[in-house]
């Protein structure tokens, strides 16, 4: 590993050390505070201090591996799952070996709870959990780099500064994808840069190019290379999201000025948003591995796309979300009602579509109407997406 020292997750050999650090963190005490007793810990601060510390030494003082740390830890994230979603379901790991390694691409919609949920899922059905790619721009929060390497989370850097140092870059991260699979370590990471803040999941060929920037040398060719790492297309279906006001105004203002500032704590108020706040059903879908792959990066990741859309689960929200935004510019499809060849429409009750259209109609009602048309896309646009992905496929005979 001496050469992914720069981008690696933290050893076992390091996990005392990282937790000691933490434990003696009187802003990770207020954090952990904050979580399990909010009135108590903004009433006294101190006294919440110290017996958060004497909890988080007895709970983990005594933890001496990443996985040992993992598993103490897979009680609370279960709780906090269920405190925050009506349910959690699955389908496609059946057609997985818990015993193999995989390379996980997947849609991104929130910053932690997506690799969490993925994590739960497989953790709970025997497989190994996996290494996690995240921004480096996630990890100027001194405690949140902390807490994301103790999780087996790698680094992805952003904003090079030169050709030479995207090439560099870009190859050690490939070379690490490659290693880790290699050693039976599966990876999760989000099919491009950042969340798809509308909806529209869509893979980033560049992503796909990378994956290969380390074997070209080999002899390798791009389809074989691409096999070896057992690509398996993930779809996570929120039914709704915490931040989606959020995001909202992000759209928004793009669409108005050209571009967005974030403020200096955004992404962290977020991630915390995201984690605590209600997310309803909870739905992902695991694809087979790809064996075959296509010849070229945009091709793959066309393949990925389509196994993504077809397998999303569309909540009884989506299918709300197209039918009020049919009066908005912004949804990606027009016709006057749902497709019929989506089974999953079909599958909710006119009570379920109701009930969903008065939750979105309470979240309208509580943004600026600028914010409605973004608002109401992100919903939207993947019954557009699934309904695409139903039509035959142009590039196959």
């Amino acid at each position: 590993m001496q050469a992914f020292e720069a981008i690696r997750p933290y050893k076992d050999s390091e996990a005392p050390a990282a937790l000691d650090r933490l434990i003696n963190d009187r802003e990770f005490l207020d954090l952990i505070g904050r979580f399990k007793a909010p009135t108590f810990t903004r009433l006294a601060p101190g006294v919440a201090r110290v017996l958060t510390k004497r909890w988080m030494a007895r709970q983990f003082g005594s933890v001496k591996s990443i996985d040992a740390l993992q598993e103490e830890l897979a009680g609370y994230v279960s709780q906090l799952i269920d405190k925050t979603t009506s349910h959690v379901s699955q389908s496609g790991l059946d057609g997985l070996d818990p015993n193999g390694a995989y390379l996980f691409i997947s849609n991104h919609r929130d910053i932690v709870f997506d690799p969490m949920v993925v994590n739960y899922l497989l953790h709970g059905s025997g497989f190994g959990t996996t290494r996690i790619a995240i921004g480096d721009n996630l990890l100027k929060n001194r405690l949140f780099a902390e807490m994301m390497r103790l999780n087996k989370s790698f680094v992805v850097k952003r904003n090079m500064s030169s050709p030479r140092e995207m090439r560099d870059t870009y190859q050690t991260l490939s070379a690490f994808i490659h290693h880790s699979i290699e050693d039976n370590h599966s990876i999760w990471i989000a099919q491009r840069e950042g969340r798809a803040k509308d909806g529209l999941d869509i893979t980033d060929p560049a992503i796909i190019k990378m994956f290969y920037m380390s074997q070209k040398k080999s002899g390798v060719s791009f389809s074989e290379s691409m096999n070896a790492l057992r690509i398996v297309p993930v779809s996570i279906a929120y039914e709704y999201d915490p931040c989606d006001l959020a995001k909202a105004r992000e759209l928004e203002a793009r669409a108005r000025t050209g571009s967005y500032e974030k403020k200096a704590d955004e992404d962290t108020r977020q991630i915390v948003q995201g984690l605590t706040e209600y997310k309803g059903h909870v739905h992902v879908h695991f694809g087979e591995p790809i064996t075959d792959s296509p010849e070229t990066p945009k091709a793959l990741a066309a393949r990925i796309d389509r196994e993504m859309h077809q397998h999303y689960h569309l909540h009884a929200s989506n299918i709300a979300a197209y039918d009020l935004s049919q009066v908005h510019r912004l949804s990606h499809f027009t016709a006057p009602q749902v497709p019929e060849s989506l089974e999953t429409a079909e599958a909710y009750s006119e009570v379920e579509i109701e009930a969903a259209r008065t939750e979105l109609e309470r979240r309208l009602a509580a943004a600026d109407e600028a914010l409605h048309p973004f608002l109401l896309a992100m919903y939207a646009n993947p019954v557009a997406s699934a309904f695409n992905a139903t039509l035959p496929d142009p590039d196959e005979p």
